[in-house]
């Protein structure tokens, strides 16, 4: 680290092993937990997991932490331990080691586009870049990133997130799985493993990995799993063999609707063109956040909501600032060797959990990665103890065996199935593309004044993007189309 890193940056090497004493009190559940009950008697049937793209926790949901009404409503109820760890004022060395000061992106002067970041390139997000940003600041040589990576967003800005973090639970301690981008933490979500990948990269040779999922495992129990996508689903990566659990995000609502839904669904926002939906720059957030509003809504009102949850989180922290040090995890590929090391997990992504059972207004401060969505699945309905490594056949890496269970702070008894705020259908389409994105997508757009094409940028594609382009995803048997439809 150089020494104008090491005056604005804390130890980004020690191990987190728990929090302070105040808030570990916090975790002593008054009312009780919905692990003290069997798994086959818990009042959570069907789970939804909704994973998002490449936002931190500090840089999406700092300001939680000086919301005064949500600290004192969560005082009120929790104690007057009840806290977030949330950090939106921080100072980072640029490459000359000059102090840069944190600052709201829809406040700063001559932005054009503050919620798609038009005028800066994507942050970085590697396994390289992210290694910088860890040891040396967000705004270092190597790191990536211009000072959009610093910029932050406050409650008006995500005003979905805001009523669901009111309503619901919000973790503060949720790392993505790998210092690392997209492929590998999706693969951590569905197989607590990335195969040894370091970035967005598919075996070719093999038509996608051959590892196991959480999609066999549940398969294999006869659990019913789906994965309802937008113009691309995550599981191809797993090649043709989980064709037959894929399925067109139109029948997530149909099924919502007639309360056909699995008893796991994993959803994936729309991932390509100018109209995307996952939060990725250069998207427009406010997008997003309808198109979330839309997967929740249709869940909350489908008849399986009363004994159902729904996790919404991010891949990766995609290159945006926080000021938690990421955490080393059990893993198999565990290595003293940094450049190696399967150990290291990513910087905070947002992450809430939304069920009837949710305590409300509430945060849980213990700490997960997306291995820990695995763990609750694996003992709703694999047979897994409820904490802890015990037991046999259930894990799929020593990551999701270790992994604290996300689900430890529902309550096993009286629900409360109210939302408390209102659910309007949203049309997530909120601003024209940036320049040079690609919006040829075969919809009516031009009624609603957006250009039927713009020219695609270079170096501005999603690898989910690239790689149907270069007929990877044909060739496993699944036909792409780029219509990522405004839901």
């Amino acid at each position: 680290m150089t020494a104008a890193g090491a005056a604005f940056m804390p130890d980004l090497r020690r191990l987190f092993g728990g929090v302070t004493a105040e808030r570990a009190a916090l975790n002593g559940l008054s009312g009780g937990s919905i692990l003290d009950l069997p798994a086959a008697a818990a009042p959570i049937d069907h789970v939804v997991v909704l994973m998002m793209e490449n936002r931190s926790f500090d840089h999406f949901m700092g300001w939680l932490a000086t919301d005064e009404q949500y600290i004192d409503d969560g005082r009120r109820r929790y104690g007057e331990g009840f806290a977030v760890d949330g950090d939106q004022q921080q100072v980072f060395p640029d490459v000359d080691g000059n102090p840069v000061e944190t600052y709201y992106l829809p406040g700063k002067p001559g932005e054009e586009n503050p919620y798609r970041g038009c005028d800066h390139p994507d942050p970085g997000h590697g396994w390289n870049s992210g290694r910088t940003q860890r040891d040396n600041g967000f705004l270092a040589d190597g790191s990536g990133n211009d000072e959009f990576a610093i910029g932050y967003y406050q409650a008006n800005d995500v005003n979905l997130y805001a009523d669901l973090a009111r309503r619901f639970t919000v973790f503060d301690r949720y790392h993505s799985s790998l210092l690392a981008p997209t492929y590998p933490n999706r693969e951590y979500l569905h197989s607590a493993q990335s195969g040894g990948m370091k970035g967005n990269d598919i075996p070719v040779d093999t038509l996608g990995f051959q590892f196991p999922t959480i999609s066999d495992r549940l398969g294999a129990a006869g659990v019913p799993v789906a994965n309802y996508f937008v113009d691309l689903p995550t599981t191809l990566l797993w090649g043709p063999r989980m064709l037959p659990n894929m399925r067109h995000l139109e029948l997530f609502f149909v099924d919502c609707a007639l309360g056909t839904l699995p008893n796991v669904t994993f959803v994936d926002p729309g991932f390509t063109t100018g109209l995307r939906t996952d939060d990725h720059p250069h998207g427009d957030m406010r997008s997003s956040q309808k198109f979330v509003f839309n997967i929740v809504k249709a869940f909350v009102e489908s008849p399986l909501w009363h004994r159902g949850a729904l996790f919404l989180t991010y891949d990766e922290w995609g290159g945006f600032f926080d000021h938690v040090a990421p955490p080393l995890l059990p893993d198999d590929r565990a290595s003293s060797d940094d450049q190696e090391n399967f150990s290291q997990a990513g910087f905070r992504v947002p992450t809430l959990m939304m069920s009837p059972y949710s305590r409300r207004g509430f945060v849980d401060n213990n700490l997960y990665d997306h291995t820990s969505i695995l763990r609750f699945l694996e003992w709703r309905f694999l047979g897994a103890p409820p904490e802890g490594p015990g037991g046999s056949g259930w894990w799929l890496t020593s990551r999701d065996r270790n992994a604290g269970n996300i689900g430890r702070s529902l309550r096993p008894d009286t629900p409360d199935p109210e939302m408390h705020f209102e659910l309007l259908p949203q049309l997530p389409l909120d601003s024209l593309p940036c320049d040079g994105d690609l919006l040829d997508v075969g919809l009516p757009l031009g009624d609603l004044g957006v250009p039927a094409e713009v020219p695609l940028a270079a170096g501005d594609k999603h690898s989910f993007e690239t790689h149907m382009e270069e007929g990877v995803f044909e060739r496993m048997g699944f036909k792409a189309e780029l219509l990522p439809l405004p839901y």
